[in-house]
């Protein structure tokens, strides 16, 4: 796989995945940066139609849930290293947001390993956005405990489509020397000239009805009602699975 010409794949064909193949996959990819060697993350994997049908509500019933061969929930996981503590007279005390942010992060680490790994055998992958919407869902449909958190879901199948590439802003935007350096309005300016000029994002300002590219963001897209209501969300499934105090 080239990185720089790797595309998020949306459509697949109808050949499966071999379970043997997926196997390689996900326990090449547990050689990934773990804190404390812990491998704080689980896999759920779902191959089952019925199964699929029952998450994709959570991702907004996009198509690739259901038509995927395989979708996999990538979980952060302090339940099983929890109850190894408990098994060996050890006093975890991991039920507390430093210790999911702990497991998010090694589950995400894990998820790009195992993203990169699966693009080079062949294979296309669609990381969801959306397992962090409406998590109660995942939680009940998967049958989640306490002290695992579903924070990365992957449809992943052979490729039918080779969409075109994305934009990719320039590093001069995200690489800071030393400390971090201010956005002003001439930088800002600088910085995403090349990615509003582009023709697919001059006609998503214009079906949006917008003035710019940002308004479709902020307007149409990532909307601050949505942003709160769904934090809401995510942070009474933090407390129901014991990674936040109760609310008094």
């Amino acid at each position: 796989m080239n990185i720089n010409t790797r595309r998020t794949i949306r459509k697949y064909t109808s050949q499966d995945v071999p379970e043997s193949l997926l196997q390689q996959l996900l326990a090449s990819a547990s050689r990934t940066q773990t804190m404390g060697n812990l491998q704080l993350y689980s896999v759920v994997v779902t191959r089952d139609p019925a199964m699929k049908e029952r998450l994709a509500p959570a991702h907004f019933n996009q198509p690739m849930v259901t038509e995927a061969p395989v979708v996999l929930t990538i979980c952060a996981d302090f339940r099983r290293t929890t109850d190894w503590c408990a098994a060996r007279d050890a006093d975890a005390g991991y039920d507390n947001f430093l210790s999911f942010i702990n497991a998010a992060t090694d589950a995400l680490l894990f998820t790009q390993t195992f993203c990169n790994l699966a693009e080079d055998e062949g294979l296309g992958c669609c990381f969801l956005g959306t397992t962090v919407y409406m998590p109660q869902q995942i939680i009940d449909v998967l049958q989640l405990p306490q002290l695992v958190m579903p924070v990365a879901t992957i449809t992943l199948g052979w490729p039918d489509e080779e969409p075109p590439l994305t934009d990719r802003l320039t590093t001069e935007a995200f690489v800071h020397q030393e400390t971090y350096m201010p956005y002003t309005t001439q930088r800002i300016n600088h910085l995403y000239a090349a990615k509003e000029e582009l023709a697919e994002n001059k006609e998503f300002v214009r079906i949006n009805c917008k003035s710019n590219l940002a308004q479709v963001f902020t307007d149409c897209r990532y909307t601050r009602r949505d942003n709160e209501a769904m934090s809401e969300g995510l942070l009474t499934a933090l407390r129901r699975q014991g990674f936040l105090p109760p609310l008094p």
